[in-house]
């Protein structure tokens, strides 16, 4: 992700959320708590519950899908637990068409924007995402969401100024702070990037995935002991254990460009998928 940012097109596909965005429009992001289930650039309101199994909605709402393709409802619900069991191209066609035969659906085009973003299609992403919202009721999910796409795409002055957008709208959200967190860590700006995160991270509580973005802004200036105690605060022996391997992985690298290279394989999840 840092070795080429002259390639944008590299950089999308390494920050490519597994699972489904984060974008604050809702990329959703991964569900575990481990040091892989990176923050940042695509964060959203939860489309399904947590408790709920992606596999069994796939099922039940593929048939009502195919009894009526028309149904927008089932076609996005349908779309969002295609993405939760990261059938992208899938999630990709089928809310696509939805979006064709309901274009001035919001909740459709916002999930499809999410749907490409996932797939790693993010100029796409950012254009449909525009169109999901409007500037006279802008949502700072989307705009935040919008800023993760153009980081994704190398535009890291471009992003702010959307992170900025979304931060008017909720000051100080920790979700939209993170991903910005994310965005001076892309551009190379550590320190900043830790003074952001920390500022994430205080605001957040305990939420893992900001704490981890936070351990690899101080990790990646050099400072792996305490990117360890960040990593594994507050976790099992067993977990701590294991997200302190991982980040050691990462951070043991002789050059520091392939070490942030290989942060870049690491998925980005939503701070919140409750929001």
């Amino acid at each position: 992700m840092f070795q080429k940012l002259s390639h944008p097109s590299r950089v999308a596909r390494l920050l490519a959320c597994t699972s489904t965005l984060i974008m604050a429009l809702g990329l959703g992001g991964c569900q575990t708590s481990g040091l892989s289930d990176i923050t940042g650039s695509i964060g959203e309101k939860a489309d399904t519950s947590r408790a709920a199994d992606p596999r069994r909605e796939v099922e039940l709402y593929q048939e009502r899908y195919r009894a009526n393709p028309r149904d927008a409802d089932a076609a996005l619900k349908y779309g969002t637990a295609l993405r939760a069991t990261g059938q992208r191209s899938q999630a990709v066609a089928v809310l696509e068409q939805a979006s064709i035969v309901h274009p001035g659906d919001k909740l459709l085009l916002a999930a499809y924007g999410r749907a490409l973003a996932d797939n790693g299609n993010f100029q796409q992403a950012f254009d449909v995402l525009g169109r999901a919202h409007s500037p006279d009721d802008p949502d700072w999910r989307l705009l935040s969401a919008q800023g993760a796409t153009l980081d994704q795409l190398g535009r890291y002055e471009e992003a702010r100024q959307y992170y900025a957008s979304a931060l008017k709208i909720v000051p100080d959200h920790p979700s939209v702070l993170s991903n910005l967190g994310l965005s001076y860590v892309l551009s190379k700006d550590l320190p900043r990037a830790e003074e952001t995160l920390r500022r994430a991270h205080s605001l957040a509580g305990t939420d893992p995935r900001v704490r981890a973005n936070l351990a690899l802004a101080v990790g990646l200036q050099g400072r792996v002991a305490d990117a360890e105690k960040i990593v594994k605060a507050d976790l099992p022996p067993a977990e701590a254990a294991a997200n302190v391997a991982q980040l050691k992985q990462i951070l043991a690298r002789k050059d520091r460009e392939n070490a942030r290279a290989e942060v870049g394989k690491m998925p980005i999840a939503a701070a919140s998928r409750s929001e």
